[in-house]
């Protein structure tokens, strides 16, 4: 099967990510899910070229980056993501993990306050 926005070995990557979720990406794909945000359709760990984020809602064009202490020493390449992405049209918004555990309504706060941009 092609697809347009990705490769298939990305696309199969993409879809053993998604049974293999972190537990912070469960637990803010569990307010995510099933249109339950704004009634926004989100994807989770969605192929987008050669990259895989954690979470897309499609037709807002919006991207979710959960980040890990691993990511402060990825600050390039995170970078270069975030420009591939808003080249493309996409808004991405980034939370460290420690947000999504400790504060989910200031992280869905932000969410909403982007999807209505």
């Amino acid at each position: 099967m092609n697809h347009r926005r990705t490769t298939p070995k990305v696309f199969t990557h993409a879809k053993e990510l998604r049974h293999e979720m972190t537990l912070v990406e469960t637990k803010l794909w569990t307010r995510l899910r099933s249109h339950r945000l704004a009634n926004v359709h989100f994807r989770s760990q969605h192929a987008i070229g050669n990259y895989i984020v954690d979470f897309c809602a499609p037709r807002k064009k919006l991207i979710i980056e959960l980040d890990g202490s691993q990511h402060l020493e990825q600050v390039e390449y995170d970078a270069e993501r975030t420009a591939y992405f808003e080249l493309r049209g996409f808004r991405v918004l980034r939370f460290w993990n420690h947000e999504v555990l400790n504060n989910m309504d200031a992280v869905l706060n932000a969410i909403l306050d982007e999807l209505k941009k």
